[in-house]
Formats: structure tokens, C-alpha cells, sequence
């Protein structure tokens, strides 16, 4: 028998009031590219975590920018890994690692790259081709190495044939809208489950000698409140359950 319920009611709300105080939200700074990717692991995170996470996502630099001047982000997810080697660098993060090493691909709704991309690169019979701000992403660095090694990328600037995105979800959406007929993107947009091109287009990987590996680094901010929380987050990202979704998205992983 109970002898005071309402002791034992009001116990009981006690620990719950507690237990959803304590509750606590992460926010993670990530590069444009691996967006789909994070989204999930964060869901999947927060089904083992009492605490939740939120996403920032845009350009690698941008990102970088913000938080150099004061963002109250609690980890940062580039698309490279000198961006957080400068944080490390300065004392600002810590726990550096490399999460995942992404792959370019040139990207066109109608033009059969996947068949001659080296001869309608160099014929250029077509208005506008899409890259990634190279100052900002990795994703339009890498697009620039691979234009720059056939003699491509000044041309194609001077005769106002590149349409620079500020990230590799701008230059996404201008190559899958229409906007340019052909575009670099990242291999993961197009594995994205629910990618609106996913089974259409033609595609084209160019070797992996003519752009420097993206090798994409993530660190722990040192100025973050729940530096225990963004462990266990980032740890979550290393496990097999982690790792298994970011090869899902076309990722190769440590």
C-alpha cells in the first residue's frame, strides 16, 4: 500500500524535471558536402544520447570565419584538414581526426560524360560549368586542380564559362537545376538516399592524381561548455555505426 502518493507523485516529477534539465544541445559547425551524412548520424546519435545536436552547415572557410570570430560552436567538421590544423594550431580545438576522405565527380543531367567527359571538357560545347568557390571549399579546389591540369580553368573563367557556388551545394544545385550543364560535385550528393538526381544523369570520376586527396578533418572546440557531450558525439562518429553511414554516402573512412 502506498502511504503518501501524492510525496511519491511529486518524487517522481522531481526526477523527471531533473533528468530533462540536464538535457543538454551540442551545436556542430559542418562543411556543405557531408550535410545528409551528418544528419544522420546526429539522429541516430541522439537515439543512444539524453542530449541533442544541432547543425550549422556551409563552406569549409566560411565555417572557419565564424568561428575565429567568436561562433559558439562546440566541434567543426571541414571538408579538409588545414582549416582545423589551424585551430589546433592556435589552442582553439583539440582532438583532431580525419572522418572521412571524399570523392569529386563531374556531374551532367544530359551531356554523356561518363563516356567522352575529357573531349567535351576540351571542346567545351556548353554554357556553363559548376564549381565550389575554390577559396571556400575543398570540393572547388579540387575542381580547379583537375580543370587547371588539362589547360582548362583560366579559359573557362576568361570566356565566363564557370558558375562558382559559394559551396558544393550551390554548385549542386546549379548543375541538377539546369543552371550549368555540367558541374563538380561530390560523389556523397549523389548517394544520398533521397538526392533529387539519384539513378539519373551521367557521371564521370576524374583520376585521383590530378587533385590533392580530400581528406576531411573534425576537431572538438576548446571554448565549448559540454566538452563531455561533444565526446561522446564525436566518438559516435568513429564507431562502426558512425562510420558505416559515412561510407553509406560514398565516403572512404579511416
Amino acid at each position: 500500500m502506498l502511504k503518501n502518493p501524492l510525496k511519491i507523485a511529486v518524487l517522481g516529477s522531481s526526477l523527471l524535471t531533473a533528468a530533462t534539465a540536464q538535457a543538454e544541445t551540442i551545436t556542430v559547425a559542418v562543411a556543405a558536402n557531408f550535410t545528409k551524412a551528418a544528419e544522420e548520424i546526429g539522429a541516430a546519435w541522439e537515439e543512444t544520447s539524453e542530449h541533442d545536436v544541432r547543425f550549422s552547415f556551409g563552406p569549409s572557410g566560411e565555417l572557419l570565419a565564424q568561428i575565429q570570430n567568436g561562433a559558439p560552436f562546440d566541434a567543426y567538421f571541414s571538408a579538409d584538414t588545414e582549416r582545423p590544423q589551424i585551430l589546433m594550431d592556435a589552442g582553439t580545438a583539440r582532438d583532431f581526426f580525419v572522418y572521412a576522405q571524399g570523392e569529386l565527380v563531374l556531374f551532367s543531367m544530359d551531356l554523356p560524360v561518363d563516356e567522352r567527359a575529357e573531349t567535351i571538357l576540351a571542346e567545351g560545347d556548353f554554357r556553363h560549368i559548376a564549381v565550389a568557390n575554390p577559396q571556400a571549399a575543398p570540393y572547388g579546389l579540387a575542381a580547379q586542380q583537375v580543370l587547371e591540369a588539362r589547360d582548362l580553368y583560366q579559359r573557362f573563367q576568361a570566356e565566363g564559362r564557370l558558375a562558382t557556388g559559394q559551396s558544393i551545394s550551390q554548385a549542386f544545385q546549379y548543375t541538377t537545376t539546369g543552371n550549368a550543364q555540367l558541374g563538380f560535385v561530390a560523389l556523397s550528393q549523389l548517394r544520398d538516399p533521397d538526392s533529387p538526381v539519384k539513378g539519373q544523369g551521367h557521371r564521370w570520376m576524374p583520376p585521383a592524381e590530378d587533385y590533392d586527396a580530400i581528406e576531411q578533418g573534425a576537431v572538438a572546440l576548446t571554448r565549448s561548455e559540454h566538452p563531455e557531450i561533444v565526446d561522446d558525439f564525436l566518438a559516435f562518429v568513429r564507431s562502426d555505426q558512425g562510420t558505416a553511414i559515412i561510407e553509406k554516402y560514398g565516403y572512404q573512412t579511416p
